[in-house]
């Protein structure tokens, strides 16, 4: 019994079934080096089925065929490029640059593109070294080419029958990822509500900002990942159950991101009570109940949420206590807490639902949005807009091109002993951004270092072929078990596998000073290449970043404002204006996040800008997400509705601002406006509203928006300074 646990539990894990097929690709190379009788086709073996992994995207077991039959095509093409043109150095350097740019540009079509043109890049540098281990092209090239192929294909075969077998195993994977990020947004969350002083909030609140990155990730993948495979069986029963999880999921974001109260205002109320200690708790229990439903996904066990039911029992006691209790300084703040418990509430039953959705009511919009094209129209449409250099994709392409270019002629200039490492090193450690780009550099060197350490005790230690090809599969599957999270471990285990291999064909001691002075090589021109071609700084384009920050806040607000008037839908244009907001509000921290990791010079001001900017657009959209959380159809008589005129005016303030960012130039000052927003909220529908001193959650929200504005406009005014000619 222990032993089926484990093993359910090693199946449950992200990066296993991935490294146990690449095993099984590597073992069947083994296997049918060791019946052929030659172990020099080891190497294109492996380096094909290496390739072939890393163009490995996730899809249905017919988009995954698609794909392969792509990749496959594209890599018969390639090698057989680099077979006639290798004598010729002119034009590989021209072939080179062509195939760099064009394959870069087909990544701006969506992100199953990017990883087919990556890995045929790639392939096209395994090619050249596959030909350069022989002395060039020779009597065997044709048939070494076409074990670089037959690799590929080969894992491409296994890929696409586990995809064919085990379909739904990522969607659970994926679920359970956005679970888990879920739950450790709302324990972050329920820091916000301890009744400390002294505490720095705004960390806390930058925490959970960036934590909601985090949530919005794991939101796309699941998205994409039910998308792929719902194309023709939207009638599964079992896809279904994972459809309405995910939206389960969407509701629970929306419930846990919304703020109903500034925090700093109720703790100094309830500091002597334990009300905010029980909301602390019961956040943090509804946390943990999450991460409780990711296992219980995983693993089909029951759900146990009794701890986080017994803390929204134990709140509401609390609350009841200082209601009979009767201050006059706590009434305020009673509807408004009592608003807080609700939502809590709420998002209580919405974690107990998601483990069995069935008992909700069925959903009449069930859309996905698909971004990605349709038709070869569309697709060309997106790369036609990418071919400026206002895009990274473009700056990348040209800067891609030019550093393998130059590593190239330097090889052909210096011709050093196994040169074409060199440009493999450039292609892996050259990223769009210098934060990246300096993340990889650092990695790869040093991993590069362990790697050829342990693999000259190994080949020291173990000289008998058998154990080395042994060590060459397990390095093999620790680098894509580890490629993603830890890089530098990944690229220690293929330098190791790199040893062990070519030491099966020659001497693999000679390749460990050359596999060195490459990778310095390899890391130095990347360096510069980032460094000088196009640099792509992040301050300098920030501005523009947050005017999409703007503009897809405002979208939402619009779309609640909608939702007042018809009632509430959760149709595909609200989840698409509520998901718009979230990934520009996380495009927005990714991007202030690689700001912090270059030079000082470049970043100047714009740290402390961004970092601002970024924490004041997460508490608007916390404000946003409250009004959406309270979404009705509003009649004439109800008190709020005289505050929907206002929701409008404030959406346009939010346009305005967002056009000011925009065109970087700075926006005027709109306090007065806010005032006048501020006192229209403030009037009574009714004398016996404010003799009642009734709580209006749409005004009360709205009140909250309007006054986040000034601050954001100040901020705003900061990051178009920079956008003057002289930072460009």
């Amino acid at each position: 019994m222990p032993i089926t646990l484990s093993l359910r539990r090693l199946w449950t894990l992200d990066k296993f079934a991935y490294s146990l097929r690449v095993f099984v690709a590597f073992s069947g190379a083994l296997a049918l080096i060791a019946v052929w009788g030659d172990i020099g086709f080891v190497i294109p073996l492996f380096l094909g089925i290496i390739a072939s992994a890393l163009a490995e995207t996730d899809d249905s077991w017919q988009g995954r065929l698609q794909a392969l039959l792509v990749t496959l095509a594209c890599f018969a093409l390639v090698s057989w490029i680099i077979r006639w043109i290798f004598p010729w150095p002119w034009l590989m350097a021209l072939w080179l640059a062509g195939a760099t740019f064009g394959l870069i540009m087909l990544g701006a079509i969506g992100q199953r593109y990017a990883t087919i043109a990556s890995a045929t890049l790639i392939l096209s540098i395994y090619s050249m070294i596959n030909i350069e281990q022989h002395g060039g092209v020779d009597g065997d090239v044709t048939l070494r080419q076409l074990l670089l192929w037959v690799g590929a294909a080969w894992y491409g075969l296994i890929s696409v029958i586990w995809c064919a077998l085990f379909s739904r195993q990522p969607v659970k994977l994926s679920m359970a990822r956005l679970y888990k990020a879920l739950g450790k947004y709302l324990m972050l969350k329920a820091e916000l509500f301890e009744p400390v002083r002294g505490v720095d909030i705004e960390a806390r609140r930058m925490a959970l900002a960036r934590q909601n990155g985090v949530v919005v990730e794991a939101l796309n993948q699941a998205k994409d990942m039910l998308l792929r495979r719902m194309e023709g069986q939207r009638g599964s029963r079992k896809l279904n159950r994972y459809l309405q999880v995910y939206f389960i999921a969407q509701d629970i974001h929306e419930r846990a991101s919304s703020t109903h109260y500034p925090y700093t205002a109720l703790t100094e109320t309830f500091f002597h009570h334990d009300v905010l200690f029980r909301c602390q708790r019961l956040l943090d229990q509804q946390g943990l109940a999450c991460r409780r439903l990711a296992r219980s996904l995983l693993l089909n066990r029951p759900f146990d949420h009794r701890q986080s039911e017994e803390a929204l029992t134990d709140l509401r006691a609390s609350i009841d206590n200082l209601r009979h209790q009767d201050r006059p300084e706590w009434r305020p703040l009673m509807q408004p807490l009592n608003a807080l418990a609700d939502n809590l509430t709420t998002l209580e039953k919405q974690i107990a639902s998601a483990h069995n959705p069935a008992t909700r009511q069925p959903r009449q919009d069930t859309a996905l949005f698909d971004r990605s094209p349709g038709t070869l129209k569309e697709a060309w449409q997106r790369i036609r807009l990418n071919l400026t250099l206002g895009s990274p994709t473009f700056r990348h392409a040209i800067r891609l091109s030019v550093a393998l270019v130059t590593g190239f002629l330097l090889l052909q200039w210096l011709d050093p002993e196994q040169g074409f490492w060199i440009l493999l090193t450039i292609l892996f450690v050259c990223r769009p951004n210098f934060a990246t780009t300096k993340r990889f550099l650092f990695k790869r060197i040093t991993g590069t270092v362990l790697g050829l350490i342990v693999g000259w005790a190994l080949i020291s230690l173990f000289p008998q072929a058998a154990v080395q090809s042994l060590v060459a599969v397990a390095a093999g599957v620790a680098f894509f078990a580890t490629r993603e999270k830890h890089y530098m471990v990944a690229t220690a285990s293929i330098t190791l596998l790199v040893l062990c291999g070519f030491n099966q064909v020659g001497d693999g001691f000679d390749l460990i000073w050359p596999r060195l002075f490459d990778t310095l090589i390899g890391a130095f021109i990347a360096a510069l290449a980032i460094f000088f071609i196009f640099p792509d700084w992040q301050g300098r384009k920030l501005y523009r970043t947050a005017a999409r920050v703007m503009t897809s806040h405002r979208h939402y607000l619009d779309e609640i404002i909608q939702q007042y008037a018809t009632g509430k839908q959760d149709d595909l244009s609200y989840r698409l204006a509520r998901r718009n907001a979230h990934n520009s509000d996380a495009a927005f921290s990714s991007q202030v996040n690689n700001m912090l990791h270059e030079p000082g010079h470049y970043r100047r001001q714009d740290a402390d800008s961004g970092l601002r900017f970024l924490l004041l657009s997460n508490i608007l959209l916390s404000h946003l997400s409250a009004l959406g959380a309270h979404r009705h159809r509003m009649t004439d008589d109800e008190d709020d509705a005289q505050s929907i005129p206002v929701a409008k005016r404030i959406s346009a303030l939010m346009d305005y601002i967002a056009g000011q960012l925009e065109s970087g130039t700075p926006c005027g000052a709109i306090d007065s406006d806010i005032e006048r927003l501020l006192e229209h909220l403030d009037e009574p529908s009714a004398p016996q509203a404010k003799a009642a001193n009734l709580y209006r959650p749409v005004q009360s929200q709205l009140r909250l928006i309007a006054t986040q504005l000034p601050p954001i406009v100040d901020v705003a005014n900061r990051l178009t300074a920079s956008a003057s000619p002289g930072r460009h």
